[in-house]
């Protein structure tokens, strides 16, 4: 198992000397694609690595899945063969290796550092499309039902003045049971009961 761990640090190490030869503006663009299309739809991703589901999507979003030359199945194929077996995502170096993969099939008349050069160009600068998300509707009857300030008996203990949910606090009657034995009511109030009568 140490071997296994010891193998991938050193080729990612070994990977990210060799593209070098590359301009840095093409690999910042290319980059910061990936970072988008890693982090999207992820609130704990980090931008580093990505996973199979947004692959895909950055595949289809930047024309790479044509239907005839790269379709669907070739990607998941290529994502499934970049990637280690134990691990669910691919790193920036692996993601450069997939689609060297891919440019040779998407660009077959090309040589391969023109159909490398031309893959770069379909991604860089896109970034995830939100078609088919739902949005959100602005009519009077939406607003007059999510309006919190107009809620009426029980619902409107849920909420503050500020429209902002209470949470438990606000479906259950919190009992304060706080005495030194299940009787006991009303923590702190002896020593004012005590101090009133004297």
């Amino acid at each position: 198992m140490a071997e296994k761990s010891v193998k991938p640090a050193k080729r990612l190490s070994s990977e990210s000397n060799s593209h070098e030869g590359a301009t840095a503006g093409e690999i910042s663009a290319l980059e910061e694609a990936f970072r988008k299309f890693a982090v999207h739809g992820d609130t704990r991703a980090t931008g580093k690595e990505m996973h199979g589901k947004n692959w895909s999507k950055l595949c289809k979003d930047c024309n790479i899945i044509d239907g005839k030359n790269v379709t669907t199945t070739d990607v998941d194929i290529v994502f499934s063969k970049i990637k280690g077996k134990s691990v669910r995502t691919i790193t920036f170096e692996q993601f450069k290796e997939a689609l060297q993969e891919l440019s040779k099939k998407r660009f077959k008349d090309k040589s391969d550092e023109e159909a490398l050069q031309a893959m770069y160009k379909l991604i860089e600068g896109k970034g995830p499309g939100l078609t088919g998300v739902t949005k959100t509707v602005a009519s009077p009857t939406v607003s007059r039902l999510t309006d919190t300030s107009k809620f009426t008996g029980s619902h409107k203990e849920r909420f503050d003045a500020s429209g902002k949910g209470k949470g438990r606090a606000g479906r259950e009657d919190l009992v304060d049971n706080s005495g030194y034995v299940s009787g006991y009511k009303h923590a702190g109030t002896y020593d004012h009961k005590v101090q009133g009568n004297k």
